[in-house]
């Protein structure tokens, strides 16, 4: 699989700041991946970000985009990219669809179907109301049909589910999802560990600059939680629960034996004892998530 993406040592410093935002980091991701940035608020993120889509200049290091270095990249890159920031940046006096069919013009090629879009963000019934009338949730949602409008291949979403509530939690990581399928790269930076876990293949573990750890969500919660097995039965009307190393479980004689000896009223829960991504980053960073 080959790399969108390729960063080296890319370092930036503010104008008047003492110290660099960023300092020094590599990374790379690859095709049609989810690639996640978890970390703190102030962690470096959101600058990094605006680095890769060229809105700040001035950084050290370099990166290549597309197998091509990115200061060779003209306005035909933004063909190519679609970019969601946290904060909604629409015209409120405009509808949802006069907005769209506005930013649509800017792009060569085919724009996708806006009500089609609409709908699967649940917004299909808000189309032609003016984005003032739109809560935070609804531009929010807007904001990420509008970065997908021009069916970009590559695709930088920051907090693309703030505000949300569960359900259009669950609509977005869905068309997110579906992006994948179609082949689209994706590019998240979030501090939300449960978006991370559910849409990641790869994330980096971010703090203060730097980037601690890149590994998928699954290995990272293997390798730092406690491999075990727990198991909650009733005894006579008690709740009772055992745990077993996962390692061999399968030759384990008394875990075996007991599972044996229980009806299928007794079993209540059996579960496996993995680290969440909040435990896993403050064991290798230091850092609470928040």
């Amino acid at each position: 699989m080959s790399d969108v993406l390729s960063v080296e040592n890319l370092a930036y410093r503010y104008p008047g700041n003492q110290e660099d935002t960023l300092k020094g980091f590599t990374f790379s991701v690859r095709q049609g991946e989810i690639f996640g940035f978890l970390g703190p608020s102030g962690a470096g993120k959101s600058t990094t970000q605006k680095i890769l889509i060229k809105l700040i200049r001035g950084y050290r290091g370099e990166y290549r985009i597309f197998g091509k270095d990115a200061v060779e990249w003209k306005r035909t890159l933004f063909n190519r990219i679609g970019v969601a920031f946290e904060e909604p940046n629409l015209y409120e006096k405009f509808t949802a669809r006069e907005n769209l069919s506005y930013f649509g013009s800017f792009y060569q090629g085919t724009i996708k179907n806006i009500p089609r879009l609409m709908e699967k963000v649940g917004l299909g019934g808000d189309i032609d109301r003016r984005v003032s009338a739109y809560s935070k949730g609804m531009k929010t949602r807007l904001n990420l049909v509008r970065a997908i409008l021009h069916n970009p291949d590559f695709l930088f979403l920051d907090e693309p589910t703030s505000g949300l509530d569960p359900g259009y939690t669950r609509l977005v990581i869905d068309l997110i999802y579906e992006l994948r399928e179609e082949g689209k790269t994706v590019f998240l930076t979030t501090h939300n560990m449960e978006v991370a876990d559910s849409l990641c293949d790869r994330l980096a573990f971010m703090v203060e600059g730097n980037i601690s750890r890149i590994d998928s969500p699954e290995r990272l919660k293997q390798e730092y939680g406690s491999r075990k097995i727990s198991l909650e039965y009733l005894k006579s009307s008690r709740k009772i629960v055992v745990e077993f190393p996962m390692d061999g479980l399968g030759e384990n004689a008394e875990f075996l034996e007991l599972l044996k000896k229980l009806s299928n009223g007794d079993l209540q829960r059996l579960h496996s004892e993995e680290a969440g991504l909040a435990d896993v980053f403050m064991s290798i960073t230091g850092r609470r998530l928040s």
